[in-house]
């Protein structure tokens, strides 16, 4: 039943002001697997680093750890089991509206989501799912050094006078097709 159904999450990129946000759509049929690449695409990252999840078992009301496992691995518990994010529906841990998970993407820099399942609807006729209807500002370059780096970047972009502003524009320009503007979040192009 709860397959047919919507799931609309509000994803936050956490410790950072103003938030960085995005309200997206999916069916509940998806696995932590499609949350994963969903996220990815309308966050703006590019899935070059590891990632996981973690989440309230809704029996057992322990945290589990969804993700790739991986014995190399360390994630950001104490070594915790790591449940395939393939093999497990959303719909089995996000039941009720304000259920919660943590992502975290790239172990190194550290980019901790706050995942919060806002309502379970309908489809609508002629929608295509996965679907991002809303969203606040742009996501943080790849490998800028995590939120203190990103606070850098941010600082010295904003000043053409800074030592360091021409080659982090140069870099931005590598990244980017088109110039980086840390406010602006086009929902047509994610989409």
């Amino acid at each position: 039943m709860a397959d047919n159904n919507i799931y609309q999450f509000k994803i936050s990129l956490k410790n950072i002001k103003p938030k960085i946000w995005r309200r997206i759509q999916l069916p509940g049929n998806f696995t932590f697997a499609d949350l994963h690449e969903a996220m990815q695409h309308y966050m703006g990252w590019s899935d070059c680093h590891l990632h996981e999840f973690k989440v309230k078992n809704p029996i057992t009301g322990t945290k589990d750890t969804i993700g790739v496992p991986d014995e190399d691995r360390f994630g950001f518990g104490l070594m915790p089991e790591v449940i395939p994010e393939e093999n497990i529906k959303i719909a089995r841990y996000f039941v009720f509206a304000k259920d919660k998970a943590t992502y975290l993407y790239d172990f190194g820099d550290g980019w901790y989501h706050d995942i919060v399942l806002e309502k379970i609807i309908a489809p609508e006729e002629d929608v295509s799912y996965p679907r991002c209807v809303t969203g606040k500002r742009a996501c943080p370059p790849e490998d800028c050094g995590g939120y203190a780096g990103y606070e850098d970047l941010l600082e010295i972009i904003a000043n053409p006078q800074h030592k360091e502003y021409k080659s982090k524009m140069e870099w931005l320009a590598e990244v980017y097709a088109t110039p980086f503007d840390p406010e602006k979040f086009d929902l047509n192009s994610v989409n």
